[in-house]
């Protein structure tokens, strides 16, 4: 489950009981012990991604006599 922080980034939730807490070691809910799923990492990513793009925004034009970097 995916939802979002009042700053607007996504945070991954467990499927099952909604906690936003995960041992990382074992890839599982601290709370209730459900596995965090291959889908829900890719859903995470995704919308991790999307929050990403939406904070840089296009790229800068480039100013006439300044190199590209």
């Amino acid at each position: 489950m995916i939802f979002y922080n009042p700053s607007g980034a996504p945070e991954l939730a467990c499927d099952e009981c909604g906690c936003r807490w995960f041992d990382r070691m074992a890839n599982a809910c601290y709370e209730c012990g459900t596995a965090v799923t291959a889908e829900s990492l890719a859903e995470y990513r995704r919308a991790l991604d999307a929050f990403q793009a939406n904070r840089t925004g296009p790229a800068s034009p480039p100013v006439a006599g300044r190199p590209e970097t």
